[in-house]
């Protein structure tokens, strides 16, 4: 099969796709007997790759494959296409959530202990309701606590491949530094706790 068949063919299902594509997804998108091999469909990858490297949209992998997203630069402007409220977080919940993602498997307890104050119920089920945090075990001590960690949704949002692309701790500001990709925003009350809400800022986006 043609090499630039095969890259406009990923290229536009990437386009059309509107979530992250596997090498196997891509893969069934051709009949059987001119498959690509995935060798074949990774070289694709690089050319879609390289000839948007100084253009609005970017190939980004995440932990659930690649997807073509709006660059970070241009969030802001892109954003404007959804008028409503952006979605917000409190500050309470973006930090236990970087404790979960750099310190699982973790207790509640053990955020306690970190953060100094109780952890509001509403914290984690918000975190399991966005399906970026789950119960990955339990701790083998008296009570045995629910061990928590984060999903591939949580890597697939904030653009990460795996949990090794978290920035180091020294550099990390705040959870929103890591661009998450841009979303229907929605207004969000404050159900986390008494502390102040905070937007997350303008994005990376998928086409």
């Amino acid at each position: 099969m043609n090499e630039d068949h095969v890259r406009n063919v990923v290229e536009a299902a990437l386009l059309a796709a509107g979530r992250p594509l596997s090498i196997v997804e891509i893969a069934q998108l051709f009949d059987e007997d001119v498959r690509p091999a995935p060798e074949a469909l990774q070289e694709s990858l690089a050319r879609i790759g390289a000839d948007h490297a100084s253009r609005a949209l970017e190939l980004r992998q995440v932990a659930s494959g690649w997807r073509l997203q709006v660059r970070a630069e241009f969030g802001r402007e892109v954003s404007r296409l959804w008028p409503e409220r952006p979605q917000r977080y409190s500050r309470a919940l973006l930090e236990t959530l970087a404790l979960i993602a750099y310190r699982q498997p973790i207790t509640r307890a053990e955020i306690e202990s970190v953060r100094g104050v109780a952890v509001n119920p509403n914290i984690v089920k918000t975190l399991m309701e966005r399906n970026w945090v789950r119960v990955v075990g339990h701790r083998d001590v008296p009570g045995r606590p629910e061990l928590l960690g984060t999903t591939r949704d949580f890597l697939d949002y904030f653009g990460l491949a795996d949990l090794d692309d978290l920035p180091p701790l020294a550099e990390l500001k705040a959870m929103a530094d890591l661009n998450p990709q841009l979303v229907l925003p929605v207004a969000l009350a404050d159900s986390e706790g008494e502390e102040p809400m905070l937007p997350v800022p303008a994005p990376d986006a998928p086409a």
